[in-house]
């Protein structure tokens, strides 16, 4: 990604992350299939090792998995939103970071919950971004990716009010299992849902269990 591009999605962010709060870090209280798959996957790498929730956003993923009883922490490109997950779950470490290249030593974690951050990384990119997931897994470790599913490419220059410019990319299930595969991951699960009516923006998700071999 090109610096100016990442520093418009890291900027909007920013200036969005107080109001993100307020619409969003509840969420998963009306998302009774996102708990389901959280738990699954809480379960699943409780023994493998720390998680990280990867674009975390103002930590509400990071907190649910926290909760399951699995040591997690956060990552996010934006300060802002890392200094909002800070104040509200103070029991877990939130960072700064570039998924595309983490400052984190290779088979850190055992497991990456990947909610709706993929979306922002263009096509061709996708697969640098899941190789650098690939190697902060540890063997066996497992990703948890969730995205917008469809075809469409939204530019963004009005977020809540604020001025931005940000790609937000949707992406068929079988073309991010893919990317998946190209990267290196061994394909588990795809699950798709239609929206949740006025609880979220108006799109099919889907959602890939992934592990490296």
């Amino acid at each position: 990604m090109d610096p100016q591009t990442l520093t418009h999605l890291q900027t909007g962010y920013d200036r969005v992350a107080e109001e993100y709060v307020r619409r969003i870090f509840n969420e998963l209280e009306h998302k009774p299939l996102d708990r389901q798959l959280l738990d699954r996957f809480a379960s699943a790498v409780r023994a493998l090792g720390p998680a990280c929730d990867l674009g975390c956003g103002p930590g509400h993923v990071a907190r649910y998995l926290h909760r399951q009883g699995l040591p997690v922490c956060g990552v996010d490109l934006s300060p802002e939103m890392v200094a909002q997950a800070r104040q509200l779950t103070p029991g877990i470490e939130f960072y700064q970071g570039n998924m595309l290249a983490l400052e984190v030593e290779a088979e850190s974690w055992g497991g990456i919950a990947c909610f709706y951050s993929i979306i922002h990384i263009p096509r061709d990119e996708v697969v640098t971004a899941l190789q650098e997931m690939k190697r902060v897994l540890r063997p066996g470790g497992l990703l948890l990716l969730a995205f917008h599913s469809g075809q469409e490419t939204i530019h963004l220059e009005d977020f809540w009010g604020q001025p931005v410019s940000m790609d937000t990319f949707f992406f068929e299930p079988a073309e991010m299992e893919g990317y998946l595969q190209a990267a290196g991951f061994q394909l588990e699960e795809t699950v798709t849902r239609p929206p949740y009516e006025g609880v979220e923006y108006p799109s099919k998700r889907a959602y890939i269990f992934a592990r490296r071999p």
